[in-house]
């Protein structure tokens, strides 16, 4: 008799817990397990992030999803909270427009997603797009 796989376990605030790991599986297995409409948006973002970046690399570490350019260090990452996902640019203050929420790491900001956000009316893309073209984090 086989073991059904168990469901990632969700921490305070409903982020997924998912083990590091390097490559598209890590994430996909996240982004499914972000809770209810966060999951949709999940698909969203990585596919928008791999439509403007084809040549990014993706992981998870610390329970989020990090996307990168090999070499190069990491842009882009996000995390589920209660009522929002919070998109992590690392390098946010030199993005134009510059993301709107500030953070404690004096180059970094957020962008926070809620539900029923339209994100096509958002600078997402050019923002992926600039972030991509800096240099990144190294974690």
């Amino acid at each position: 008799m086989t073991k059904a796989p168990e469901e990632p376990k969700l921490l305070s605030g409903g982020n997924p817990q998912i083990a590091k790991g390097y490559g598209d599986g890590p994430v996909q297995a996240y982004i499914a397990a972000m809770p209810g409409w966060k999951s949709g948006v999940g698909r969203k973002l990585d596919a928008l992030i791999v439509k403007t970046v084809p040549d990014v690399h993706k992981a998870v570490k610390w329970n989020s999803p990090f996307y990168g350019i090999e070499g190069d260090g990491w842009f882009l990452s996000y995390h589920c909270f209660a009522k929002y996902i919070k998109l992590t640019f690392f390098r946010g203050t030199s993005l134009d427009p510059v993301p709107p929420v500030a953070s404690k790491t004096p180059e970094t900001r957020y962008f926070h997603i809620h539900e029923g956000d339209d994100l096509d009316k958002t600078p997402l893309a050019d923002w992926i797009r600039q972030a991509s073209r800096l240099p990144g984090e190294r974690m």
